[in-house]
């Protein structure tokens, strides 16, 4: 696959809170995580840098396995996930300074034209073609289930003032639940991971347009989706993370540092 990752702390940020990876193991199985810490003294920070670290020190034994299927890719993700809960809640509870504090996570293991995607929080995976963009993970926020249950409507829900409030995280609690689901994609499809930064102020239409836009490397691609959270107010670190398969060779196009 080709992919590019790339993030930035925003406008009013004094952190990124904000840490991602994407890359491919020797069995050739593409993984990629983007995690969006929470918490107050630079807390968020830690959350997230925790969950990404052990997220990739569990790929170790895996990572020359030929046989490696996706249906141990499911049972892998949820095992991971749960992994960066316990991580992150244990140092959350032995340090006060760390008290409450917690990340979102959203997974995805690629191998061949299948994808297994994993996720806890608001941070968001999305299929994108020429003629659609799907929305693959569903917001663990009291905002979605207050649109959920019909008692506000979609555009309430873009302004709501508790729109971040989320209802389930990693790390704030002993035990969690992870969303995980596998999904078929083509050639011609796009796969994007990002944090709440980018579709807080990128609409879905911008976001399509932008990715399959046609003359511009998938690098030039995510640096716009960036510009575009920017330049509607920068609110938050935003963090992207697009993928494409490559069917001429698999290389990796762009690996920035996870940190602006």
């Amino acid at each position: 696959m080709i992919t590019a990752n790339l993030s930035d702390i925003g406008k009013v940020r004094q952190v990124n809170e904000d840490h991602s990876w994407v890359g491919q193991l020797e069995n050739g199985i593409t993984f990629a995580i983007v995690a969006d810490g929470m918490g107050g003294h630079q807390a968020g920070d830690v959350a997230s840098q925790l969950a990404v670290n052990t997220f990739r020190e569990m790929l170790e034994p895996i990572a020359a396995r030929p046989d490696f299927s996706i249906e141990e890719g499911k049972a892998f993700l949820r095992k991971a996930i749960v992994g960066a809960n316990d991580v992150v809640y244990d140092m959350a509870s032995r340090n006060e300074q760390y008290y409450n504090m917690g990340t979102t996570i959203v997974a995805a293991m690629f191998q061949g034209r299948e994808a297994v995607i994993g996720h806890i929080g608001d941070s968001r995976a999305y299929v994108i073609s020429k003629s659609c963009i799907v929305q693959l993970t569903e917001d663990h926020t009291l905002v979605n289930e207050l649109l959920k249950s019909g008692q506000i409507s979609e555009k309430e829900a873009a302004v709501h003032p508790r729109r971040n409030v989320l209802t389930r995280a990693v790390g704030t609690d002993a035990s969690v639940e992870v969303d995980i689901q596998t999904i078929s994609y083509s050639a011609d499809d796009f796969i994007l991971l990002c944090s709440d930064g980018l579709t807080n102020m990128v609409s879905d239409d911008q976001i399509m347009y932008t990715v399959t836009k046609g003359g511009a490397s998938l690098k030039d691609k995510a640096e716009h989706l960036i510009h575009l959270a920017l330049r509607a107010g920068g609110d938050d670190n935003v963090t992207v993370v697009l993928l494409q398969v490559n069917s001429s060779a698999d290389r990796e196009e762009c690996t920035a540092d996870d940190r602006a």
